[in-house]
């Protein structure tokens, strides 16, 4: 059977054109979804304010919006009758959960209860599975250390997934965050307002750092609905977990205390953190020679060994 060559090269071209057009088809999509997303975060985030204040205004706390029982309301019933309400109101664990990105008011007990849950189905799990092995050829008191361990790991595992969760979005917002202040500093001396400015910026990082886009879209809410512009700035920084953050919540609060211009103190903010991320480029650049040699060593060494004393051995043999 022939085979048609230039048939099938044609056909590959037309193949390959057709997936580059689904691919990039697939992106426009994908990034409509994420603007959206963030654009329904930050919605929700100025309703929630806006219902806090209607709170505050008519003092009626009785009153549950919209709330029907669900199992985040039966977690919170369990951990009130087991006097465990301490658990739910810690700073340190919700702040955490909220540099993950994890917010809402159940999420704290979500968290404590997969912590638990994790920990009764690790050691339950492991130790069933230990007790149904025929032939265990260990003592008997190791089933229960096995077991223990498996609780442990299922206790720590939801605290290790949102520590990761949340390293990876801190550093995705380190990376876009001088880019970011650029952008502000752009507004800011154009003649936007601060919440103007935050507002503006949101939407024009928001393909390229989403997660940074978010933070600063709950910002500028927060700006437009609480009375107090500092605590808005404050919890900026604390949902970022940025020093960047802080600098900048900092700046803009001492700017608005001392009546110095906006412009020029993110000006000089944006600066410095431009000289940090050249400072840490270069030192990572310092660093390649010595990351190099290893590799060098193991796949270029014995190549070039090989190249130069082969044809020498080869000749030696003959």
């Amino acid at each position: 059977m022939d085979i048609d060559i230039p048939a099938l090269i044609m056909w590959a071209i037309v193949g390959g054109g057709g997936i580059s057009v689904l691919v990039f088809l697939f992106g426009f999509r994908s990034k409509g979804k994420r603007s959206e997303r963030i654009k329904n975060v930050v919605s929700r985030q100025r309703g929630d304010l806006s219902r806090q204040q209607i709170d505050s205004m008519t003092k009626t706390s009785s009153i549950r919006l919209g709330r029907s029982s669900s199992l985040s309301d039966t977690v919170n019933d369990i951990f009130r009758k087991l006097n465990l309400q301490d658990l739910l109101s810690q700073k340190e664990v919700r702040m955490v959960l909220s540099q993950a990105g994890f917010r809402g008011q159940s999420v704290v007990a979500v968290y404590i209860a997969s912590r638990v849950l994790g920990a009764i189905v690790g050691f339950s799990v492991t130790l069933l599975y230990v007790n149904s092995i025929p032939e265990f050829g260990y003592p008997g008191f190791m089933k229960l250390v096995f077991a223990a361990a498996a609780g442990a790991a299922g206790f720590y595992l939801p605290r290790v997934i949102v520590m990761n969760t949340a390293q990876k979005r801190q550093q995705e917002m380190t990376d876009a965050f001088p880019d970011t202040l650029d952008l502000m500093v752009i507004c800011v001396e154009a003649g936007l307002a601060v919440e103007n400015a935050f507002s503006r910026v949101t939407d024009e990082i928001m393909e390229n750092s989403p997660t940074l886009a978010q933070e600063l879209g709950l910002t500028s809410a927060e700006l437009a609905y609480l009375g107090d512009r500092r605590v808005a700035y404050q919890n900026f920084a604390t949902r970022t977990g940025l020093p960047a953050a802080k600098g900048l919540a900092t700046t803009l609060i001492q700017s608005e205390q001392y009546g110095t211009p906006v412009g020029q103190a993110l000006r000089v903010l944006a600066q410095e953190k431009r000289d940090e991320r050249m400072s840490l480029a270069e030192k990572k650049a310092a660093s390649l020679p010595a990351k190099l040699s290893v590799p060098m060593i193991i796949f270029f060494l014995p190549v070039l060994f090989s190249v130069v004393i082969g044809p020498a051995a080869m000749s030696i043999g003959n």
